[in-house]
């Protein structure tokens, strides 16, 4: 199974925003995200790299974007 973790970048940093992340869900800058349990977080954000190898996902917000 092919489940990533998600870290949102802003402002330089990076911090943990959910693991277990089956789908996301994109509406323009919206992101819903959607994880293995049912869970969702919706972020304003753009996405800035999908890392199938590592299982990992980086989102970036700018300026007062953001959960």
């Amino acid at each position: 199974m092919c489940l990533a973790k998600a870290y949102v970048e802003k402002d330089g940093k990076s911090n943990f925003l959910m693991s277990e992340v089956a789908s996301i869900e994109v509406e323009g800058k919206n992101l819903t995200l959607k994880n293995l349990f049912g869970e969702k977080k919706e972020i304003t954000a753009t996405i800035r790299e999908i890392d199938f190898v590592g299982s990992s996902l980086r989102l970036e917000v700018s300026g007062r974007g953001g959960e």
